[in-house]
């Protein structure tokens, strides 16, 4: 499972922590590492997942909290969650930007990205000071959604009123940000996470069928513009992007201008097809960096996902792992109610996290399958002596 960094994952199952922080547009801020707990109990937390054959983590920073006045870091409430990943040894893929940005700090100004830069810079700094380890970073989490959210006014109005120009703005982020990781810690492994979606025609005239793939194409921006695939000037390149990270729920396939398309319809494009296609576009390893279902369909979209993953690496895609996100059940971001998605569920009286199971079952049923076809894979590769015994 090595990437091109040189970086392998040390499990590849992977458990994400919710870990958001924007305003939502009435303008209550959230902060579901604290809603959830895990902030306060980030190292039973982090042992839990260790116990349940999880090796790396997907978890995130508060940058809100970090830098209340311009150019001043208060670290305190992330060097405790940094201790005890090293603790308990665990790999983490530490999110420097999931949504949430300070009141200080206006995310539409002309400085915006030179901002971000010198705050990931420090951030890196601090982690490095602590872990032994290559950082592994995610420096910003879904460039696509966060700019629709913008420009459809599910997240408060960023910057002039014109649509796309916020992704704009965040790639340039983006790119100033992996630039500077890059030149400063070259061992890096700098990843991405975006939305994996696929938007149907909900009928069959030309020009809605045109319109759907549009669309759909738009899921490439941030990749093609960070890589200088597509918008050369904003000064994207390849080596920005180690690993293709991509996130994926029940949720993401729906028709053009309609609802979701449902699992099992004709129109519901398999996984496995999505994940050859973004390989042959990319020619890089990828991973899904969030998956999940909530209550009783946990364990059988675990089962589609992983039946799909292994599909498409038998087709020749470089999957590295399968991050299931959020880890634990989590307040819902409209409204706070209680969404039962993880394998863990709230913190309980004692300070512990009850375990699910049913879930628990599929995820050790799915690595015995992963561990078959490795070696599988391993068999086929090994020298033959001639006239075909083993040597």
């Amino acid at each position: 499972m090595k990437s091109e960094s040189g970086m392998s994952f040390a499990s590849f199952f992977q458990a994400g922590f919710e870990c958001s922080s924007h305003r939502r547009r009435d303008g209550v801020r959230l902060d579901l590492i604290r809603a959830t707990g895990h902030g306060k109990h980030a190292l039973v937390d982090y042992r839990l997942c260790k116990a349940h054959g999880f090796g790396t983590v997907r978890d995130g920073l508060r940058w809100h909290l970090i830098e209340k006045s311009p150019g001043q870091y208060d670290w305190s409430s992330w060097l405790p969650m940094l201790e005890a990943a090293e603790e308990a040894g665990l790999q983490v893929i530490w999110d420097l930007f999931h949504y949430g940005c300070p009141d200080c700090i206006d995310p539409g100004a002309p400085d915006f990205p030179e901002r971000f830069t010198d705050f990931a810079v420090a951030a890196v700094e601090v982690q490095q000071s602590v872990s032994d380890g290559p950082p592994v970073l995610c420096p910003l989490n879904e460039i696509n959604f966060l700019s629709w959210a913008v420009d459809d006014g599910y997240f408060p109005q960023v910057g002039p009123k014109q649509r796309g120009w916020f992704k704009e703005q965040l790639v340039r982020t983006a790119i100033s940000t992996a630039r500077a990781i890059r030149e400063r810690w070259p061992d890096a492994t700098i990843i991405w996470a975006e939305p994996l979606i696929h938007i149907a025609p909900h009928d069959g005239r030309r020009r809605t069928i045109a319109d759907a793939e549009r669309n759909r194409q738009g899921m490439y921006e941030a990749y093609d513009w960070i890589m200088g695939l597509a918008r050369p000037e904003l000064g994207g390149d390849a080596s920005f992007v180690d690993v293709v990270g991509w996130n994926f729920y029940p949720h993401n396939q729906w028709y053009f201008k309609g609802p979701t398309v449902p699992m099992g319809h004709h129109e519901y494009r398999p996984l496995a097809d999505m994940l050859v296609e973004i390989a042959e576009r990319y020619q890089k390893p990828m991973f899904l960096s969030e998956t999940g279902a909530e209550g009783s369909g946990k364990p059988s979209w675990l089962h589609y996902v992983s039946n799909e993953v292994r599909e498409a690496m038998s087709r020749g895609v470089d999957v590295r792992g399968i991050c299931w996100y959020p880890i634990t059940a989590y307040p819902g971001w409209d409204n706070s109610r209680h969404a039962e998605t993880g394998l863990f569920s709230t913190v309980v009286a004692n300070g512990s996290r009850h375990v699910d199971q049913r879930l628990l079952a599929e995820f050790e049923r799915q690595r015995e399958e992963f561990a078959q076809m490795e070696e599988e894979r391993k068999r086929r590769s090994r020298p033959r002596a001639v006239g075909g015994a083993r040597p």
